[in-house]
C-alpha cells in the first residue's frame, strides 16, 4: 500500500497548489489513500467547509486539523457532518466532531486516521493524547479492525513527539508530527515497524515566517510591539509531506521518504520500492 501525507497548508496559494497538484501525484505514484492536515487552509487560521470538501474533491481521503481547528467558527458546525474531517480526538467529551475515521483505502484496505493533539507548549491544553491514542487503539485494533493505522500527531516539542512515536510503535503504520510547519530530517522507521517523522512540514511559502508574511513577526521579535495582523506569505509554494510504503500482510512500513515539491527546498520526489 502506498500512502500520501501532506502537512499544514496555509492560505489560499497553498490550498490551490495542493488541489492542482494532488490528482497527478495519486496518479502518477499510485497512491492508495491520501490525508492532507487543513488547519491553516484560511487565510492562515482554521478551515471552512468549502475548503474542506474542495480538498477531498482533489484527491484527500482525510483533512486532519489541529489547535487551529475552530479559529473558523462554521467549523463547529459542519464538524459532525462529514466523517472525513478530523479534529484532534483529545479534546473533551462532547466536542463537535470526530477525532478518528475508519476508512477504506483504494487498495481495499481499511485505515485508522487519528488526529491526536500534544500538550507541551500548546493551547489549549487537551486530555492526555498518550491516553487518546490508548483509547482509540482499544476500540479498533490494529491488524484486527485495521489493517493500517495513521496518527497526525499535532504538537510543539520534538521529545513528545518522539515519545509518541515510541509509545505506538508496532501498533501504527505511521506517526507524523504536524503543527511547527518546518521539516525535520528524521524520516525513518522505528524498532517496532512504525515510519515516523517529527514534523512533515507546511504547504506553503518558504520565504516567510512558518508560513506568515515575514515582516510582522520580525517586528515583534525586534520590538517586542504588535503593529498589524499576521498575513499569509504570498510566494510561490512548496508542498511538503511523507511517501510511505506500507505492507499489505502486516500493515507496519517497509519505506518512508520525503516529498518536497516547489521552488525553495530541494527538491524531493516520493519513492518506493519495486
Amino acid at each position: 500500500m502506498r500512502l500520501l501525507f501532506l502537512g499544514d497548508m496555509v492560505g489560499r496559494n497553498a490550498r490551490t497548489a495542493v488541489w492542482k497538484a494532488l490528482p497527478d501525484l495519486i496518479s502518477d505514484y499510485r497512491f492508495d489513500f491520501v490525508i492532507v492536515n487543513g488547519e491553516n487552509a484560511a487565510g492562515g487560521f482554521g478551515i471552512t467547509e468549502d475548503i474542506f470538501l474542495r480538498t477531498i474533491e482533489s484527491g484527500a481521503d482525510v483533512v486532519t486539523t489541529g489547535n487551529h481547528v475552530w479559529d473558523q467558527r462554521e467549523a463547529l458546525a459542519f464538524a459532525s457532518q462529514h466523517d472525513r474531517f478530523l479534529r484532534p480526538a483529545n479534546f473533551p467529551g462532547g466536542t463537535p466532531g470526530h477525532g478518528s475515521g475508519l476508512y477504506l483505502a483504494r487498495n481495499g484496505a481499511r485505515v485508522l486516521v487519528s488526529n491526536i493533539m500534544g500538550r507541551v507548549f500548546m493551547h489549549p491544553d487537551l486530555d492526555d493524547p498518550f491516553k487518546a491514542a490508548e483509547k482509540e487503539l482499544e476500540a479498533c485494533p490494529f491488524g484486527e479492525q485495521a489493517d493500517v493505522v495513521v496518527f497526525d500527531f499535532h504538537a510543539e516539542a520534538t521529545s513528545e513527539k518522539q515519545c509518541f512515536g515510541h509509545f505506538v510503535d508496532g501498533r501504527a503504520s505511521l506517526v507524523v508530527g504536524t503543527h511547527t510547519h518546518i521539516p525535520t530530517a528524521d524520516y525513518q522507521i522505528l524498532n517496532g515497524g512504525t515510519a515516523y517523522i517529527s514534523d512533515v512540514g507546511m504547504c506553503g511559502d518558504y520565504d516567510s515566517s512558518i508560513g506568515m508574511d515575514k515582516e510582522e513577526p520580525l517586528n515583534r521579535f525586534v520590538t517586542k510591539l504588535a503593529t498589524g495582523r499576521f498575513e499569509v506569505a504570498g510566494g510561490p509554494v512548496t508542498l511538503c509531506g511523507v511517501a510511505v510504503q506500507i505492507s499489505d500482510s502486516t500493515g507496519l512500513a517497509e519505506r518512508i521518504s520525503p516529498v518536497r515539491i516547489g521552488p525553495r527546498l530541494a527538491e524531493a520526489l516520493p519513492k518506493f520500492d519495486d
